[in-house]
């Protein structure tokens, strides 16, 4: 298939006009053909055309019956849709023009005529798509710099930088000295004029903001070497020097899911460069100079200010007067001159100014700040899977089967009522963050190759605890608190029981909110259908067995009924995977 062309799908139950169409506009389009309304919902399910050709007269599902399901999921609605017809009349064409339909095409066609056809209503949406960008960009220019957006990140990011301190605990509070000093820096620079032009074309909110993640690859660093109470082996040191990568891979992967990711730009330049050195002799590229970006030649100075005024496991806290002697030894060696005798002339502000907490208020409102929190929710959910071994990948099938139970739900009268109150994109966008606890769980017990001790198990059960409590904190720290909801009640009751023998509080029946039983079903089943450091996988039937003998006992019974009505559902999604 080539990229650069439009994706356009033909449904007719006649194959040589299928042929006939396929072998008209190969030439310039890729080309999905479909016999049915049936085969084109599974062809939608793996692509997502610019323009849809649908024939009116199909047996079983015709086309009106076709664009009227096309119409109603938000996931196909917008794409344009024209009826192929061996005859029209006015009635007809006005009752699939109401449907949705952007044009009519009597067959047999001309090939010209259904190109330009095609060509115009695709220009047509892209213009129309084009505009509603804009429109929304026009009321984003205040939402952007509103509280709301950086209210919601800052309070993720803020989260994900203290989970990373929580492991290197022998830093403690450095992730926000350092925000500080970097503000204070950018601002003395900025009254120097040194750097002015090119600061000024900074979001600067967001580039202190996104600081926080400069240390977030110490995630994927091991325990034994990121808390080790003593000087690094060089062995070891050239580890510790690795999390520099994983952190930009990290915030490269969250790029890839979003394109509201103007601030993991600041983050990946930050993490990246800010132990290059401005003679070339830093890591990880060896970066000279000019070459080292601005970003990380000012994190560089804060960074190591900050950690020479604080102990480390193998010195004591310097005091400031030798910190700043240090520092100025550096200038032009480790540090940009120009910056460095910036700091050095305000040396005294960096000793003396009190850190202070950056807070924001807003209220959750559009479109733009759902993307936002998702891609945020989703770096915590990919960190979660960095560190779960043979684990990762964990939470993006999770997410598949619930969107499975939930729609199975929806069809069923006891859960129905519940279900439908919920807002679906955020019940799954939460589902990211139910083991988000893990974070907290040490390397040897969450990759630990066999079964755990029943010490190590009531360690390892913690994560529950752990997982409210992060969730906790960010909602401390966001005026809507009942974004995150949902993601509480994952995080704290997957592992109830129905019978009240699970954790963390022993909750009993309905008693257990209805998010963590349907977590725990899913949860249990893609651990058993999956490998495990401690053992294999086992196969579907295996595993559905399993659950249907923890019926009312483990699990709610209402909900293992509905899982066993629609389990060759869940069976696909682990063959798809």
């Amino acid at each position: 298939m080539n990229n650069d062309r439009e994706t356009v799908i033909m449904v007719d139950d006649d194959i040589v006009n299928l042929t006939v169409g396929k072998n008209a506009l190969s030439q310039k389009y890729n080309i999905f053909t479909a016999p049915s309304g049936e085969k084109l919902f599974m062809i939608l399910e793996r692509v997502t055309p610019a323009l849809i050709l649908l024939d009116v007269a199909m047996p079983v599902m015709d086309g009106y019956e076709v664009i009227k399901k096309l119409k109603a999921n938000a996931q196909t609605a917008h794409i344009p849709v024209i009826f192929l017809t061996a005859r029209i009349d006015p009635e007809s064409e006005v009752e699939g023009l109401n449907l949705g339909a952007v044009d009519y095409i009597t067959k047999p066609f001309s090939r010209e005529l259904l190109i330009k056809r095609i060509d115009l209503h695709i220009q047509f949406e892209k213009q129309k798509i084009e505009l509603l960008s804009y429109s929304r960009n026009l009321e984003g220019e205040v939402d952007h710099k509103t509280k709301t957006v950086l209210e919601l990140q800052n309070a993720i990011l803020k989260t994900v930088a203290e989970l990373v301190e929580c492991r290197d605990s022998i830093t403690g509070g450095h992730i926000e000295r350092t925000q500080h000093y970097l503000s204070l820096l950018v601002d003395f620079l900025l009254e120097h004029g040194s750097y002015s032009d090119m600061i000024s074309s900074w979001d600067i909110n967001l580039f202190i903001m996104s600081s926080q993640l400069h240390d977030v690859g110490k995630i994927s660093i091991k325990d034994d070497i990121l808390m080790k109470p003593g000087k690094l082996t060089d062995e070891e040191f050239n580890e510790m020097k690795n999390h520099t990568l994983y952190g930009v891979d990290i915030i490269r992967r969250i790029e890839e899911n979003t394109t509201e990711n103007e601030f993991l730009q600041y983050a990946e330049v930050l993490t990246g460069t800010h132990h290059e050195k401005w003679d070339g002799t830093g890591y990880p590229s060896g970066l000279k100079g000019d070459e080292i970006p601005l970003q990380g030649r000012l994190m560089a100075i804060v960074d190591v200010y900050d950690a020479l005024t604080n102990d480390r496991p193998y010195k004591k806290a310097f005091s400031h007067e030798e910190a700043i002697k240090i520092i100025k030894e550096g200038e032009g060696t480790h540090f940009d001159p120009l910056i460095c005798d910036v700091f050095l002339t305000h040396e005294e502000e960096f000793n003396t100014r009190e850190i202070k907490s950056i807070s924001h208020h807003g209220a959750f409102g559009n479109p733009e700040t759902v993307d936002k929190l998702r891609s945020t929710i989703k770096m915590v959910a990919n960190i979660v899977d960095l560190r779960g071994g043979a684990d990762k990948g964990h939470t993006a099938v999770i997410q598949s089967f619930l969107k499975v139970f939930l729609n199975a739900l929806l069809e069923n009268e006891d859960y129905k009522s519940e279900v439908i109150n919920w807002d679906v994109d955020l019940f799954l966008m939460s589902a990211n963050l139910h083991d988000v606890g893990k974070i907290a769980i040490h390397d040897s017990l969450i990759n630990k190759p066999a079964e755990l001790t029943p010490v190590e198990y009531e360690d390892f059960k913690t994560h529950a605890d752990f997982g409210v409590k992060i969730i906790r904190q960010i909602k401390e720290n966001v005026n809507n608190e009942g974004l995150l909801n949902h993601a509480e009640a994952f995080a704290g009751s997957h592992h109830e029981r129905w019978d009240g023998s699970g954790y963390p509080l022993g909750l009993k029946g309905e008693g257990i909110p209805l998010q963590g039983r349907i977590m725990a079903i899913v949860d249990v089943y893609e651990a058993l259908v999956n490998d495990r450091p401690h053992r294999g996988r086992i196969t579907h039937e295996e595993a559905a067995e399993l659950i249907k003998n923890g019926s009312g006992t483990q699990f709610d019974p209402g909900l293992v009924a509905v899982f066993l009505k629609h389990e060759k559902e869940f069976k696909a999604v682990i063959e798809q995977a």
